[in-house]
């Protein structure tokens, strides 16, 4: 996808002990988070990972 260079990997699942509560728990915090007002935060299943891409306007 041609996104996908721009895209930044917040958090590596596979890195962290975190469940999957925990992680749901996260991306709303990120989503909540002014810094990523103009991201989309999702659970990205082909790299493991929560990941913040840039919102297409």
């Amino acid at each position: 996808m041609e996104n996908e260079s721009l895209d930044e990997i917040l958090i590596d699942i596979r890195s962290t002990e975190m469940s999957m509560m925990e992680v749901l728990a996260r991306i709303d915090q990120y989503k909540q988070d002014p810094r990523y007002q103009n991201f989309e935060i999702f659970l990205d299943g082909d790299r493991y990972a929560i990941v913040a891409r840039p919102k297409v306007r």
